[in-house]
């Protein structure tokens, strides 16, 4: 039987954390994430868990641990937003080039510069081709539940690749709803115990990790790196499936929301999807026929099932609360754009940059980009800002 509480989505993913109850966590305190290691470090100091809690000297330092113990053969943990994953940068690739299953949270918050502690999805995005798989959050629910089921899915035999679960900070990490927690024992035996096939205390084996890759083998071993990343979208459909069987609740790689008859629908991620859902619900009300497909896994991006799942519709608005800065649109655009191409009719589809740095979207701004996309044809300017000052 489910257990209800009220959490805020930071208290959500430090209580997952307990739950699972890993080897070994390393981490260092950014704005607004901070919060996950802490309480998490009250769960180690009460005797909750028995996780080796390593407090670093910088994020860059957080993941260089990470690593170094998952090597060795510890699950691990660890968390960040905003320029503490920026720091990481360089980790982030040693990490999942080595395949090593490091589990992070990323409460989203938007880079540097200028300074800004707001939630936007720079910092996750900026990092989207490192090789990590990255799971999105809609809510503080959903937040607990992909945490839980990230473990399954990176530690997958035909996966072995680290994975961020990211959540708007403030707007997600520090607000508090209502949430149904799955049973403490139910958890653990869900998630299991991690057991490595190779790792470099085990005595009985010679293993050399990290060592430098000649062009002989360099581009075999990104072949096998890439090929997890395929893999993984299988494994991510397998363990929601087994997930719903203890919670009720049911995953996919997107969330499709009134989109079977829609004709104008939104692609959205975190969550500024549910702020949308209202405007689909007030204006389906009023006899408009809208929808939205809001994406859960973005890395590996499920190509495919999206153009398949809006093949019907006929104008698209992509939001991306991130710049890429391509001069041409942001990076979620410029995946369902690519994915779309391969029908034969395809819909009409812009762009729009919004919520950068924080700046508030409400239901009426939503309903705005439905108004403009109503009659789109074939416009010239996809490339949109929504809320800007010009």
């Amino acid at each position: 039987m489910s257990i209800r509480e009220r959490l805020s989505g930071n208290e959500a993913v430090a209580t997952a954390m307990r739950q699972i109850n890993p080897d070994v966590m390393a981490a260092f305190p950014i704005t607004p994430s901070t919060e996950i290691p802490q309480y998490f470090s009250r769960y180690v100091a009460n005797g909750k868990v028995d996780t080796e809690f390593v407090p670093v000297e910088s994020e860059h330092s957080a993941m260089s641990a990470c690593i170094g113990s998952q090597t060795a053969g510890a699950r691990t943990v660890t968390a960040t937003s905003s320029c503490g994953l920026a720091l990481m940068h360089e980790m982030l690739y040693v990490a999942s080039s080595n395949r090593l299953p490091i589990t992070i949270a990323v409460v989203n918050r938007a880079l540097s510069g200028p300074i800004n502690i707001n939630a936007d999805h720079s910092d996750s995005m900026g990092s989207r081709d490192s090789g990590w798989i990255q799971i999105y959050s809609e809510n503080n629910q959903e937040a607990y539940d992909n945490f839980i089921q990230a473990f399954r899915i990176g530690e997958h035999k035909d996966v072995q690749l680290p994975v961020m679960v990211c959540q708007d900070g403030f707007i997600t990490s520090h607000a508090v709803e209502n949430i149904e927690l799955i049973e403490d024992d139910k958890v653990k035996a869900f998630v299991g115990e991690y057991e490595p096939k190779e790792y470099l205390l085990n005595p009985a084996q010679v293993l050399s990790v990290g060592p430098y890759d000649t062009p002989m083998y360099y581009i075999e071993h990104k072949r096998q790196q890439a090929q997890a990343m395929i893999n993984a979208k299988k494994v991510a459909i397998e363990v929601a499936k087994e997930f719903e069987k203890i919670s009720g609740r049911s995953y996919g790689l997107f969330e499709e929301y009134k989109l079977e008859d829609a004709e104008q629908a939104l692609v959205i991620i975190n969550s500024t999807a549910g702020t949308a859902k209202t405007a689909v619900d007030k204006l389906r009300a009023e006899g408009k026929k809208v929808g939205l497909l809001k994406i859960r896994l973005f890395r590996p991006f499920p190509a495919e099932e999206i153009a398949q799942a809006l093949k019907n519709v006929k104008t698209i608005a992509v939001m991306d609360k991130a710049e890429s800065f391509s001069a041409c649109g942001g990076p979620l655009f410029a995946e369902v754009r690519s994915a779309m191409y391969q029908l034969i009719e395809k819909p009409n589809i812009v762009n729009y940059i919004y919520g950068l740095g924080g700046r508030d979207v409400r239901v009426e701004d939503i309903e705005t980009v439905y108004s403009a996309i109503e009659d789109l044809k074939e416009p010239e300017n996809v490339y949109r800002y929504l809320g800007v000052r010009e």
